[in-house]
């Protein structure tokens, strides 16, 4: 009962934030376009159903998502479970290796399951008739997420400041756009947000602020948030990187069969 009147909230909540946005949309039609909106009924019930499924994601984040992360984290960074019975000896950084492992594989599997990135990576393969792989975008972005959120869980245990690794992330990000096949720079700029959406967000902001929690010395302010910065970057220099791979392959491919070629002559 708790939970249905909790869900009965959150609803009403979230048809007053979307509000304003159906009362644009329409206005603009009614007003500005003149023009009677097309199928009605259809787009009615399709902002009821888009409420109902924000309504409920968001009771499902609060119900389970943010605990689990939160639970994962404590269990991980628990000096019993880490030190075993040497309860005595001071922690190091390379100790929270299982705090490591962790963000990467959830960093990996949130990011394939992620339904934007699979949005955009049927888009994308679609207007670049198939050059795109729908598969190899997924998993170059999923693979930068991993990476970028085991090293902010690195980040976090070792204190470090966060804008060492952003400021130099980004300084990757432009040596490599300056060598990057044209074509996917956009793209790939435009993967780290893709990626950072439902799935993803949730999970990830629980577990910085579940390690900052429990990692001794750490702030959940100051060293909890971040991460996201992490899994927004991340993704460009793995999908920038997977283009440079894929157009030297070509160039390797052609080169040898030219080279064939001329033998044969």
């Amino acid at each position: 009962m708790h939970i249905l009147t909790d869900l009965f909230f959150v609803i009403a909540a979230t048809v007053w934030d979307v509000l304003p946005i159906a009362l644009i949309i329409f206005g603009f039609q009614i007003f500005i376009l003149r023009k009677p909106i097309p199928n009605l009924k259809r787009i009615l019930t399709g902002f009821v159903l888009v409420l109902l499924g924000l309504g409920f994601f968001l009771e499902g984040l609060e119900a389970a998502l943010f605990p689990l992360g939160r639970l994962m984290a404590q269990q991980l960074t628990d000096p019993a479970f880490i030190a075993g019975n040497e309860l005595e000896r001071v922690l190091d950084w390379s100790d929270y290796y299982w705090v490591y492992l962790f963000a990467f594989a959830i960093g990996f599997s949130t990011t394939v399951a992620e339904p934007s990135l699979l949005a955009v990576a049927i888009k994308a393969n679609q207007v670049s008739a198939g050059s795109i792989g729908i598969w190899g975008l997924r998993i170059a972005v999923a693979i930068g997420v991993a990476i970028g959120i085991a090293l902010g869980a690195y980040r976090i245990v070792t204190g470090t400041p966060l804008y060492w690794y952003i400021i130099t992330g980004y300084v990757f990000v432009l040596i490599q756009t300056l060598f990057a096949p044209k074509i996917i720079i956009a793209l790939a700029y435009d993967s780290g947000g893709v990626t950072t959406s439902t799935v993803t967000v949730p999970l990830v902001a629980a577990l910085g602020l579940g390690l900052a929690s429990t990692v001794p010395g750490r702030n959940p302010l100051l060293d909890g948030f971040g991460l996201i910065a992490f899994a927004s970057l991340f993704p460009i220099m793995s999908v920038l990187a997977y283009a440079q791979l894929s157009e030297w392959r070509a160039r390797r491919g052609n080169k040898e069969k030219q080279e064939r070629h001329n033998h044969a002559l």
